[in-house]
């Protein structure tokens, strides 16, 4: 069983039933191997945890990276980032649940590793974001978290078949705008 054969499946059982309730046991049961082999890719749970976390972030920012590289002016390259964001959530639902759950109840140690990655990865963010030709009294902080919040919160009630994870996205940041 390769490494992201691994994290495939431990994204999708952490989606289905939390990062608390889902087990070393149940990730190996499902990858067909001994719980102990799991030990051999992963010393432990959360590891294996900042491991999926980690293998989201990376695959998002990329797709980020690459949108926004191909656009030039600011509220353009921001609906790049917020298409890839948004594409790249809804495209693996798996990781997605994985990339915006809730990570208030993990071991505090966890916790900060994860939000370090996702802080790395809204850095992008805040660099597009600051570029825009805003109004002075808008607070970018919060105009940016409430663009994240809205993309993030799609996946709860996104159906495929309706309108296209990039018109949304595009409406969104129209909105805004």
């Amino acid at each position: 069983m390769s490494r992201g054969n691994l994290l495939a499946i431990s994204a999708r059982l952490f989606a289905k039933g939390g990062f608390e309730a889902t087990s070393m046991r149940d990730i190996a049961g499902e990858a067909g191997m001994l719980a102990g082999s799991m030990y051999y890719h992963f010393p432990s749970k959360y590891e294996l945890i900042a491991a999926v976390y980690e293998a989201g972030v990376a695959e998002i920012g990329a797709a980020v990276d690459t949108a926004v590289a191909r656009a030039r002016a600011p509220w353009t390259r921001l609906e790049a980032a917020c298409v890839a964001h948004l594409e790249s959530l809804l495209a693996d639902r798996a990781h997605a649940a994985v990339m915006t759950a809730d990570l208030s109840r993990l071991d505090a140690r966890l916790r900060r590793r994860l939000v370090a990655m996702r802080d790395g990865y809204e850095k992008r963010f805040v660099v597009l974001v600051e570029a825009l030709p805003l109004p002075g009294a808008v607070d970018r902080t919060l105009w940016r978290l409430q663009l994240l919040g809205a993309l993030n919160w799609t996946p709860t009630w996104y159906r495929p078949g309706g309108k296209s994870p990039a018109s949304i996205a595009r409406a969104l940041v129209a909105a805004l705008r």
